[in-house]
């Protein structure tokens, strides 16, 4: 059985991070970063440019998924509403995976000092403080484990994370 780990938040909550450092720690594992998908410029948000971007998340998902050489699956992105989880997860091979879903969250104060630590390193503007913000209460209502990153580092979120999966 292979291990489909699903880590998502909010913009700036440590996603990537988190995600870096539970690859570190499992063993044949592959990660994909969902921003990878929808990393265009310009970028333009349409119906066409999510279909196109979940059809391509769920494509190199199923390609990591029936690879044999792969026993740990990361896949990490925003997916801010549950209907866009639930997409994702009706697309795909899980025969022979075990799902597990985590949402990463903090306080809405931790996510502002992230973010501007972020824009002080050139990482992120200014204007996603008040896009990440309000998107953060949806995540505690989503359909995962909650994983608060408030008061830990990106390392000990991946340590949680660990724990909780079997033979890894």
């Amino acid at each position: 059985m292979k291990n489909l780990i699903l880590i998502n938040g909010t913009m700036g909550v440590g996603k990537t991070a988190t995600s870096r450092e539970l690859q570190n720690l499992l063993s044949k594992c592959v990660f994909l970063d969902g921003d990878w998908c929808w990393d265009m410029s310009p970028f333009i948000v349409t119906d066409e440019t999510k279909k196109m971007v979940i059809d391509n998340i769920t494509h190199l998902l199923n390609n990591f998924i029936s690879c044999s050489e792969y026993q740990n699956i990361i896949f990490c992105w925003v997916m801010h509403e549950q209907s866009i989880l639930d997409d994702v997860l009706s697309r795909l091979n899980k025969d022979d995976c075990t799902v597990y879903k985590f949402s990463i969250v903090c306080s809405e104060k931790a996510l502002i000092e992230r973010i501007k630590k972020d824009i002080e390193q050139g990482i992120r503007t200014e204007d996603i403080i008040e896009i990440s913000v309000p998107r953060l209460s949806n995540y505690f209502r989503m359909d995962s484990e909650k994983i608060d990153v408030s008061e830990i580092s990106a390392k000990q979120a991946a340590e949680i994370i660990y724990k909780q999966i079997p033979n890894s």
